[in-house]
């Protein structure tokens, strides 16, 4: 990874951009990100069939454009082969750099109030009762494949990929028929599903209306009582950012920490926090992202970066830098850019590492003998440029039960301000026409159920 490569890797075409799609680039990309960093600190990639963006692979360019927010600038409105119609219009990239009125996609006083209420909002969030909800929420999904099988599981579609939703729709205060359509629908949203964004919006929007009726102690009622005065599609859209944003990176660091502590090549004793911190070192969970658009044209090496041309930061790159190889000893563990840097760095890195340290220690102390059945170097990993996530996890352990521990119950602390709303009532008293025509519990009513041992 190291070597400057004399040509394009294998799979790379040897005349036009290199492509940052596709199986080959999954199964390795640090072969591409290597022939490129031999270009330059930038070079132009096609991140999608024909999307054209120039990609920022050296950790001191990434610094400079994430840093120099009066150059580069986050608003995708600005995007000139967007603008002039030269974006296909079913591009798998519109979804990931489309513009939204979010924080992520605002700068300058637009950007400033909207983060304001998202920090502010995210530092109310209690660490102790973060872990006791993470916890819980990992308990109950490691019982639902621990005690009925043959001692054999899939760790990302089983833990990873679940345990944040269970954990985000706890903090967002969500009622159990609304975090089950959340879940829904955010599930829908990286699977793929049609109309899956439709029933997300929906369930929010109950959400919001829900809390400006009964307010709470939740992150929505947070960002919706905030100085800032944030109005509720507003709120909305931050909500969709946390959701959607912090999901999959996180599903990603969890699958990947589990895969690298339980690998042969671990040195045992070490404990879980660098086990992450390695992941998101070496294993960007976003890979590249965050699309900058310079406002006048930017000299970056023998390169000229164009106004309005999106330059997306690989982090993933970058993090693996051969050049920071020498004073890697000297940089923080923290010095990483996989939660960003500059004024849109991850506002909620903080809660995030606390949830994947938290989810991986669970799995270690809740199947002690739990071990991998694929060695870490031939694990598969999802083929987007977007993520560095593993396709799939399987492990195997002893078979037992797991029960929702007495010391953690209940879930989340008493709500006086939000009653009889947030508690599903026995069967027993509800009418039989109403139980015929409730829907089933989703995942999220059977988890809030499995916490009340019912």
């Amino acid at each position: 990874m190291h070597q400057r490569p004399g040509g394009p890797p294998p799979g790379c075409p040897a005349h036009g951009n290199t492509q940052l799609y596709g199986p080959e680039f999954g199964s390795d990309p640090d072969a591409r990100y290597a022939y490129l960093r031999g270009l330059g600190p930038s070079a132009p990639v096609d991140i999608a069939p024909g999307v054209e963006v120039e990609l920022v692979t050296s950790y001191d360019a990434a610094l400079y454009i994430l840093q120099n927010p009066a150059s580069f600038v986050r608003d995708s409105r600005r995007w000139r082969a967007l603008n002039e119609g030269r974006v296909p219009e079913d591009s798998p990239a519109l979804p990931m750099m489309g513009y939204r009125p979010n924080a992520l996609f605002s700068d300058g006083a637009a950007h400033a109030r909207l983060r304001q209420a998202v920090t502010d909002s995210l530092a109310t969030v209690n660490e102790l009762q973060l872990v006791r909800q993470t916890q819980q929420s990992a308990e109950y999904l490691i019982s639902r494949f621990s005690s009925d099988r043959l001692g054999q599981a899939e760790l990302m579609a089983e833990y990873a990929q679940p345990l944040p939703l269970l954990v985000f729709s706890e903090l967002f205060g969500c009622p159990p028929e609304i975090g089950d359509r959340v879940i829904v629908g955010i599930s829908g949203i990286f699977d793929g599903t049609a109309g899956a964004d439709l029933v997300l919006g929906e369930a929010l929007g109950e959400l919001i209306a829900l809390k400006r009726r009964r307010p709470g102690t939740d992150l929505t009622t947070r960002l919706m009582e905030h100085p800032s005065q944030l109005t509720d599609e507003e709120v909305l859209h931050q909500l969709v950012t946390l959701l959607s944003g912090g999901t999959a990176p996180l599903s990603a660091t969890i699958g990947s920490s589990s895969a690298l502590i339980l690998g042969e090549e671990w040195q045992t004793g070490l404990p879980v926090e660098d086990a992450v911190t390695q992941v998101l070192w070496n294993y960007a969970p976003i890979a590249n992202y965050a699309a900058h658009y310079p406002t006048h044209d930017v000299e970056l090496g023998d390169r000229v970066l164009r106004a309005n041309d999106p330059v997306v930061i690989s982090f993933a790159a970058a993090n693996t830098d051969p050049r920071l190889a020498e004073h890697r000893e000297q940089l923080s563990a923290k010095a990483h850019l996989a939660f960003g840097a500059g004024p849109h760095a991850c506002p909620a890195k903080d809660p995030a590492f606390v949830i994947a340290v938290t989810a991986v220690e669970t799995l270690l102390n809740r199947l002690p003998d739990v071990e991998v059945r694929v060695p870490f170097k031939d694990l598969n990993w999802v083929p987007a440029p977007w993520s560095r996530s593993l396709v799939a996890l399987p492990v195997r352990f002893t078979p037992r039960a797991v029960a929702p521990s007495a010391a953690q119950a209940p879930v989340s602390e008493p709500q006086p301000a939000v009653p009889s709303a947030y508690h599903v009532a026995p069967q027993a008293s509800r009418p039989a026409a109403a139980n015929a025509s409730r829907p089933k519990p989703g995942l999220f009513s059977r988890f809030l159920a499995w916490t009340r041992g019912e």
